[in-house]
């Protein structure tokens, strides 16, 4: 459930990250149940299901919804999930990447188009935004799990790019296709992850102006909060000191 770390750190200074997901729960339900089904429902033997496992305890899930989540996968046989991924831009011309989860493409593709021209935004193709970014493994820890220098030790020897700490976490980029090798020589070293996902990492930041900040804010929003969306990136960055 990321987003671009700029968007996501203003998210969690707010204190608004939860409110901003009171569906977050059957976000990650429904990743661990996708996961469960496309592969082997023991969690060590699915990077793809024990990611999504690690991530809903990160965010405070009772055991009890992540064994029905996994229960699920043998119930859904006729329901099937497919990843699909939106491009476009939003106000003051950021541009926005939308990676949805969904059982029914038509109902999310409308949905997606009506945020969009809700608040001033262009749907594009895919390719019209995404060439802003970089697709990279992001893996995040909790500052408590690992010191600064321990941790960069661990990423370099696993094959970590770059690791970069903040206030509240540590964030391991990989490329994209090393993130669960990468993933399994850390769980040597550290047992506890806030989340394990591919990620769209903008190449340059787009100010946002002062007067553009609530309606786009606004606008993503509106757009996690969609039941279908499971991640929003973007290459905006706030002016004012958020």
């Amino acid at each position: 459930m990321a987003g671009h770390s700029h968007w996501a750190g203003i998210k969690h200074k707010k204190g608004r990250a939860d409110k901003l997901r009171s569906n977050l729960f059957s976000k990650l339900s429904r990743e661990i149940t996708v996961a469960a089904k496309l592969g082997d429902k023991d969690p060590d033997m699915n990077a793809r299901l024990r990611s999504a496992i690690q991530a809903a305890r990160s965010a405070n899930m009772p055991k009890d919804n992540i064994e029905r989540a996994i229960d699920k996968s043998s119930n859904s046989t006729d329901e099937n999930f497919e990843n699909m991924r939106y491009e476009g831009f939003g106000p003051d011309n950021v541009a926005v990447i939308v990676e949805t989860l969904t059982n029914n493409k038509n109902r999310t593709a409308s949905s997606i188009r009506t945020i969009f021209q809700k608040y001033g935004g262009n749907l594009g193709t895919q390719g019209s935004a995404s060439h802003n970014f970089n697709q990279l493994g992001v893996i995040k820890i909790n500052r408590k799990e690992i010191s600064d220098d321990k941790l960069f030790e661990v990423a370099i020897e696993a094959g970590a790019k770059e690791c970069i700490s903040n206030d509240d976490f540590h964030e391991i980029q990989c490329e994209k296709s090393e993130i669960y090798n990468v993933k399994k020589k850390i769980e040597s070293k550290i047992q506890n992850f806030i989340s394990t996902e591919i990620e769209w990492k903008p190449l340059n930041d787009v100010e946002v102006k002062k007067d553009k900040v609530e309606i786009t804010t606004e606008f993503l929003e509106a757009l996690e909060n969609n039941d279908d969306v499971q991640s929003v990136y973007t290459n905006l960055k706030f002016t004012n000191n958020l």
